[in-house]
């Protein structure tokens, strides 16, 4: 009988177990559906506040937030089939731009990420500072510490207690549970991440969530990033309310601590950090220098620092200064790098000088930090860059490729051409050359082309990377940004891969690139299209609509006319050479070339060296339509032609007339029916136009254009290499295509034209004189 009755309520017990795990993976399978909704709307949010990246590679595994810890990048969930890096915008192309990134992040995805073809020789660690001081110790968590004592047996009967302990578990039991749950191999973590006992843990947790001291929290939340709890889970926004609530109750190590934890999570939490934020304003001035990095470093990765902050730190970090090691100093740059925290200049002079004290015990990677924030603060520490002439010849053999490029793209947004480091870095890219995402091989191109190194240098750059570019087509889907970014560099060096051109101006591209307006592709478009215009105009490859061109046109006129037209240095020019040519009618301000974005004084002389007006209806009519590309002119005069041209009436002569009036007659589209169908008087002025073109005329001298067309530029130095009369890429670029559109260049340099600004006029008028019409003497 008591058999019976045993066996009667065994089966009972494994009934109610059945139909209780029943409804727990229901609950499971709603709890997913909610937490992937979540999971999306956070993403979006990160999104909008992750604008830029370190230099290092991301790893991929089954542990996606282990492998953020050790590479500090976000690990995206499914990508496309196509990269498998993530990227950023590139905020050194002609335009500033950000890349909003389209990722998923279920942990299905994250798991199912297939792992990079590449396997870097050196792997910064963004973490490393982490590891100077026995004091990070108690306010960090330390992944690499993350021991293994239970196993998953162990795991299981531990969740076997939870089914029978239900609700009678109190704060102490949920701790300890988690706790020795967070002690298994991280290859069984998934295993019970997916067990619904799990589910249960977690939901009795948040049941009595108000019950946990801080410290228990802190403990849990380390069980969390452990076991590898996705970010998105829906449990993990109860426990920030209650950090929240429970902040005023910590100290600042377990702020700090919390703080850290939250990012080894990979969640963003910005009502927890406000609340950080808050408690450290109060007792500022007390913090310890691994206090004040491991402050700084939160600060970089939440992407953003209160204003109310910035002049406690920067205060708090020249008084702590000289008591930072070199890795310290490194994450200091680079948190201030990512939260695009702006010190003042003498701050960040000091910053920079002591970086250069401890320069040759710091790491490559802490270096690269370094240039990263002089870049962000644009400011030239000569003695740091030159020191950089003998370190990263030294480490380049040794540094990965997105190193490389953060430090070519560094000394090309100072300007600063240094050949030892431009060559060290060329010569070491071949080896690294796998490891570049199309976003890497984009910038070193602009940045080499920037600084005008040319092919012959290095024989093996330009094409490498050139390559690369061709190799990486399907990342341009998402990243349109890219190629245009390149394909501008390779143009700086003289190089146009009809391609790659082809593939950014096709139709396809175009659109898909407008749709970016916070990039303003649509600008660099514009530059590549005038490019081809000039350089190629022979090609094939597809142009940008009328309607494209005139926007941008626009766009750009409008900005010249509020900014560089009222520049001093500009409006001075103008006024001393309307007076030394006679007149307002021989000097026009404006962009000869749009496409290049910066405006000329444009003077006509005659062959007598006497001005001519450059203000007349047919001019403006000239210079609106833009018909300066390269493109086939000149008639052949045949015994047709001429009979017809002869056959004339005076009453017809004013259409072709106002044509002749332009003052720079140097350009002739063929004309067919319109002109054949009516004749007119063959005069020598039209015989001279006709015969245009050397290939028909006998005479090149008669050949020659009546007028010469004059471009005077006002240069500056942010048009030099620093310190050097070495034109950048873009400013030698239309140095260029203003010779292939047939005008004479003339530069009032600034070296030569600032010092003239405070002298008389008479002194200006003459300098002038000389630069118009004694060209060859100045």
């Amino acid at each position: 009988m008591s058999a019976n009755v045993l066996l009667h309520n065994v089966a009972k017990r494994r009934l109610c177990a059945h139909v209780q795990r029943l409804s727990f993976l229901k609950t499971q399978r709603l709890s997913s559906h909610v937490d992937n909704g979540e999971q999306k709307r956070e993403e979006r949010e990160s999104l909008l506040l992750c604008k830029h990246s370190s230099y290092y590679q991301t790893r991929t595994s089954r542990s996606s937030h282990f492998s953020y810890l050790k590479t500090g990048k976000k690990i995206p969930g499914s990508l496309p089939s196509i990269p498998t890096f993530c990227q950023q915008g590139n905020s050194y192309s002609i335009s500033s731009r950000n890349t909003l990134l389209n990722i998923s992040g279920s942990e299905s995805n994250q798991e199912a990420l297939p792992k990079p073809n590449t396997n870097p020789s050196v792997s910064p660690d963004p973490r490393a500072f982490q590891r100077c001081r026995l004091d990070y110790s108690n306010m960090t968590h330390d992944i690499s510490q993350r021991s293994s004592t239970s196993d998953l047996n162990e795991a299981l009967v531990i969740l076997n207690k939870v089914t029978i302990l239900k609700n009678n578990m109190g704060a102490s039991d949920i701790t300890s549970f988690l706790h020795k749950l967070s002690q298994i191999p991280l290859k069984d973590t998934a295993v019970v991440r997916r067990d619904p006992r799990f589910s249960m843990l977690l939901q009795y947790s948040v049941a009595i969530i108000h019950t946990f001291t801080p410290q228990q929290l802190l403990d849990i939340l380390k069980a969390f990033v452990n076991l590898d709890l996705p970010r998105s889970h829906s449990v993990l926004a109860s426990y920030e309310a209650e950090f929240c609530e429970q902040a005023s109750e910590m100290n600042l190590h377990q702020l700090l601590l919390a703080a850290d934890l939250w990012r080894c999570l990979v969640r963003n939490v910005p009502k927890y950090l406000k609340k950080l934020y808050d408690n450290v304003s109060q007792n500022l001035n007390q913090m310890s220098p691994p206090e004040l990095v491991q402050l700084i470093y939160i600060i970089g990765e939440s992407r953003g620092c209160p204003e109310t902050l910035v002049k406690s730190i920067e205060s708090l970090l020249m008084r702590h200064l000289n008591e930072l090691k070199p890795e310290e100093l490194g994450a200091v740059c680079l948190g201030l790098f990512k939260a695009q925290t702006s010190l003042s200049e003498r701050a960040v002079q000091r910053l920079v000088d002591r970086s250069l004290v401890v320069v040759k015990d710091m790491s490559d990677f802490g270096i690269v930090n370094v240039m990263k924030y002089l870049r962000f603060s644009y400011l030239d520490h000569l003695p740091w860059l030159e020191a950089m002439g003998v370190e990263v010849p030294r480490r380049a053999p040794q540094m990965e490729a997105q190193g490389l490029m953060h430090i070519i793209l560094g000394f090309s947004a100072l300007h600063y051409r240094d050949d030892r480091v431009l060559l060290a870095v060329a010569k070491q890219l071949p080896n690294v050359i796998n490891q570049c995402r199309s976003k890497d091989a984009a910038k070193m191109l602009w940045a080499y082309g920037s600084l005008g190194f040319l092919p012959s240098q290095c024989p093996d750059l330009y094409p490498s990377l050139t390559a690369l570019l061709r190799e990486r087509q399907s990342e341009f889907q998402r990243f349109p940004e890219h190629l245009l970014t390149g394909l501008l560099g390779l143009a700086f060096a003289g190089l146009f891969p009809e391609d790659l051109l082809s593939l950014a101006l096709s139709e396809e591209f175009v659109d898909r690139a407008c749709k970016y307006q916070e990039l303003e592709l649509n600008r660099d478009l514009f530059t590549l299209d005038g490019t081809v215009g000039l350089e190629l105009p022979e090609s094939t490859i597809p142009r940008l609509s009328l309607a494209v061109r005139e926007e941008v046109t626009k766009q750009l006129w409008d900005f010249a006319q509020s900014e560089i037209c009222q520049k001093l240095e500009v409006l001075e020019a103008e006024s001393m050479l309307q007076k030394l040519l006679g007149g307002e009618m021989f000097v026009r301000k404006h962009m000869i070339l749009p496409h290049l974005r910066s405006i000329d004084l444009e003077v006509h002389l005659d062959q007598n060296d006497q001005p001519v007006s450059v203000t007349s209806g047919s001019c403006q009519r000239e210079l609106a339509s833009q018909n300066w590309e390269q493109k086939p002119f000149g008639i052949t005069i045949t015994d047709d032609l001429l009979a017809q041209l002869t056959n004339t009436q005076k009453t017809q002569l004013e259409p072709f007339n106002k044509f002749l009036q332009q003052p720079v007659p140097q350009r002739v589209e063929p004309v067919r029916e319109s002109l054949l169908s009516v004749g007119i008087d063959l005069t020598d002025d039209l015989l001279t136009l006709l015969t245009n073109s050397s290939k028909h005329s006998p005479h090149p001298k008669d050949s020659r254009p009546s007028v010469k067309r004059l471009a005077v530029q006002v240069t500056n130095r942010n048009h030099y290499c620093y310190r050097t009369k070495q034109l950048l890429g873009l400013h030698a670029l239309k140095r260029r295509h203003l010779t292939l559109a047939g005008y004479r260049v003339v530069e009032l340099p600034h070296w030569e034209w600032f010092p003239l600004l405070r002298r008389s006029q008479a002194e200006k008028l003459a300098y002038l004189h000389c630069k118009i019409f004694n060209y060859r003497d100045c």
